[in-house]
C-alpha cells in the first residue's frame, strides 16, 4: 500500500515517524478541510500495535465529526492466533468509533474490479451526512513488494445527497424555528460548525438578537463590520456578574453548531429556564444538560437562509429595543475594560498571551487551540478578529496529539498557522516536532509553560488539599527544559516576556517555538483580577 500511494502523483505524501502523531496530523487535515470541501486524509500503518496507536485520533474524529480514512495493513488469516510476530486481532479494532469498518480480505487480483466500489463506499461513509473516520483493514501475504499497476477502470462517482428539508431536517424549520423567531428577548449562541457565519449574523440583525460567539464559530467579528448585528465576545466575563446575568435572562436560545466552551454561559442558559433550540450538521446532538427542545439537522447556512427568507416574507422589521441595547452596553463595558487593562509593555500573563495571539494573527490565518486553558482563555479574553479561523480538538476535549493536529492544519491550509498550547499538552505530543523543521509549513507554536497542569489550580482541589499533595496529584510538575527539548529537534526557539516581543515573533515567517513562562498561582489571581475589574465597571464603580 505504501508503494502504491507513493506512486500516485495526485496525492501528497507525508511521513511521520510515530503512528500516533501521524493520526493526529490526519485529524488536523480533515479538521481544516471542513470549511471547504471535506477531504479526509488517508492514514496508513503496518499491523500490530502500530494500528493501536491510531485509536485516540479515531475517537476524536468520531466525536468531532472529522473525516478520516484509516487503512491498516494486517497479517493473513493463516497467521492469526498462532503467535506470529506483529499480529493482533484487528477486526473492529476501534470499536464503535468508525462510521464504517470493512475487512477487505487478502489482496488478490481476482477481486480488483470490486476495489473502486469499496473505496467509494468508504469515502461516502467518511464525508456523508455524519462525517467521521472509517476503517479499512487489509491483510496481505508475502511477498510484500511489487510494482504498482494501472488502477481498475473507473465507475460512476457517487456524490453526497443534497441537503434538503425531506432528507436532513429533523423538525420543520418554519413551524418550530419560525415561531421561535417571533419572540423578542432571544439570544443566538454560535459555536464551532458554522459553514457560513455571514448568514447567522444576518439572521441576528433581522431578529435584533445578540450573537454570543464562541471563538471557533467564525462569527466573532468586530462591531464595525458591515453585518450590523451585535456580536458578544465577552459573554463569559459579563455573565459572571450575578446582577448582569439576571438582567439579561433570555426567553429563547437558538444555538448554531456546538455549545460554547464556557461553563458560565452554559450554566446561565440552564438556569434561565428558557426554550432551547439547536441546529447542527451532525445527527449527534451535544446536549449534556438535556435542555434542547428541538434539534434541527442540516447545514447552518441552509437553515439561516430559509429563516431569513421567511422573515422577509413576513415583513419582519424589528426595531432596536432595550434588549439588544442592554447587550451592546455590557459588551462595550467589558471590551473597554479589557482594552484598558493592559498595554504594549505589559508583562505577559496567560490571559494576555491569549489576547495578544488572537490580535496579532494575520488575515486568513489559522489558530489551533489546545484544550484546558488555551481554548478557554481565547474564548474569555480574545477580542473579535476578522479573517481568523480558530480550530480545536473538542470532540472529546483531550490534550493528546495537539501539536500533530496543528501540523496537519498547517499542511492542509498552506496558510500561516499558530498553535497556543500548554506545557503538559506539548509534552504529550513532542513527537509532533519530529522533522517539523523540514516540513513546508509556517507554524508558530506558542507554549505557555507554568511547570504543570494549570487548569487544576482553578478547581476546589487547589484549596482543599495540602500544597504538597495538590502538586503531586494535580499540579504534576514535569521539570523539563522545553527550550532544550525544542532545540533537540533543531527548531528556532525564543523565550518571550512582553506583548511587543510576542507580536514581533508572530509576524516573522517560518516555523518557530515561542515560550512564555508563567506562574500557576499567579495565573489564578490574574483571572480573578480581570473578572473583578469588569464586574466593577458593569456596576459603575
Amino acid at each position: 500500500m505504501a508503494l502504491a500511494l507513493a506512486s500516485r502523483n495526485e496525492l501528497t505524501l507525508h511521513i511521520f515517524h510515530d503512528e500516533r502523531s501521524a493520526s493526529f496530523a490526519a485529524l488536523g487535515i480533515g479538521l481544516s478541510s471542513r470549511d471547504s470541501k471535506l477531504m479526509p486524509a488517508i492514514l496508513l500503518c503496518t499491523s500490530g500495535t502500530a494500528a493501536v496507536e491510531f485509536h485516540a485520533a479515531v475517537v476524536e474524529a468520531c466525536h468531532a465529526s472529522v473525516p478520516m480514512l484509516v487503512c491498516t495493513a494486517d497479517r493473513p488469516p493463516e497467521l492469526q492466533g498462532v503467535g506470529a510476530p506483529q499480529t493482533i486481532d484487528q477486526q473492529n479494532l476501534y470499536g464503535v468509533s468508525p462510521r464504517l469498518f470493512v475487512d477487505a480480505g487478502v489482496a488478490d487480483d481476482v477481486d480488483q474490479f470490486t476495489w473502486r466500489a469499496l473505496a467509494q463506499r468508504l469515502l461516502q461513509a467518511s464525508v456523508g451526512v455524519d462525517p467521521g473516520p472509517v476503517h479499512l483493514n487489509m491483510p496481505f501475504r508475502e511477498p510484500l513488494v511489487g510494482q504498482p499497476l494501472a488502477l481498475p477502470p473507473s465507475i460512476e462517482v457517487l456524490t453526497s445527497p443534497v441537503l434538503g428539508d425531506d432528507q436532513l431536517f429533523a423538525v420543520d424549520v418554519l413551524d418550530v424555528f419560525g415561531a421561535a423567531c417571533a419572540k423578542e428577548n432571544g439570544v443566538i449562541v454560535a459555536g464551532s460548525g458554522i459553514d457560513d457565519p455571514r448568514l447567522v449574523l444576518e439572521l441576528a440583525q433581522r431578529l435584533q438578537w445578540p450573537v454570543l460567539a464562541d471563538g471557533r464559530s467564525g462569527c466573532r467579528v468586530p462591531a464595525n463590520s458591515a453585518h450590523g448585528s451585535t456580536v458578544v465576545a465577552f459573554s463569559d466575563i459579563v455573565l459572571r456578574d450575578a446582577d448582569t446575568a439576571r438582567g439579561l435572562k433570555p426567553s429563547i436560545v437558538l444555538r448554531f453548531g456546538e455549545p460554547p466552551v464556557s461553563k458560565v454561559v452554559n450554566t446561565w442558559i440552564r438556569e434561565s429556564g428558557c426554550e432551547y433550540l439547536a441546529v447542527s450538521e451532525t445527527q449527534q446532538l451535544i446536549d449534556p444538560d438535556r435542555l434542547v427542545a428541538a434539534h434541527l439537522v442540516g447545514k447552518v447556512s441552509q437553515v439561516c437562509a430559509q429563516l431569513n427568507s421567511s422573515l422577509d416574507a413576513a415583513s419582519l422589521n424589528r426595531k432596536e429595543n432595550s434588549w439588544i441595547q442592554g447587550w451592546r452596553d455590557v459588551e462595550a463595558i467589558a471590551a473597554t475594560t479589557l482594552a484598558n487593562y493592559w498595554h504594549e509593555a505589559s508583562e505577559l500573563s496567560e490571559p494576555l498571551v491569549a489576547r495578544t495571539v488572537v490580535d496579532a494573527m494575520q488575515l486568513h490565518s489559522n489558530l489551533v487551540l489546545s484544550s484546558s486553558m488555551p481554548v478557554r482563555d481565547v474564548e474569555w479574553f480574545g477580542a473579535p478578529k476578522d479573517g481568523l479561523r480558530v480550530l480545536s480538538n473538542r470532540g472529546v476535549n483531550g490534550i493528546d496529539g495537539v501539536v500533530s493536529t496543528a501540523v496537519g492544519v498547517a499542511i492542509e491550509s498552506n496558510q500561516m498557522t499558530a498553535l497556543l498550547i500548554g506545557d503538559i499538552a506539548l509534552l504529550h505530543d513532542t513527537n509532533g516536532l519530529l522533522n517539523l523543521r523540514d516540513r513546508s509549513v509556517d507554524l508558530k507554536i506558542v507554549v505557555v509553560d507554568n511547570g504543570g497542569g494549570g487548569i487544576f489550580s482553578f478547581l476546589p482541589q487547589a484549596t482543599s488539599l495540602s500544597p504538597e499533595r495538590f502538586e503531586q496529584l494535580f499540579g504534576t510538575p514535569h521539570n523539563v527544559d522545553i527550550g532544550q527539548l525544542v532545540g533537540a529537534h533543531g527548531l528556532p526557539c525564543t523565550v518571550i516576556s512582553t506583548v511587543g516581543e510576542l507580536r514581533r515573533n508572530l509576524a516573522q515567517s517560518g516555523t518557530q517555538v515561542l515560550i512564555v513562562n508563567t506562574d500557576r498561582e499567579k495565573n489564578v489571581l490574574d483571572h480573578e483580577a480581570i473578572y473583578a475589574a469588569v464586574a466593577g465597571a458593569l456596576r459603575g464603580e
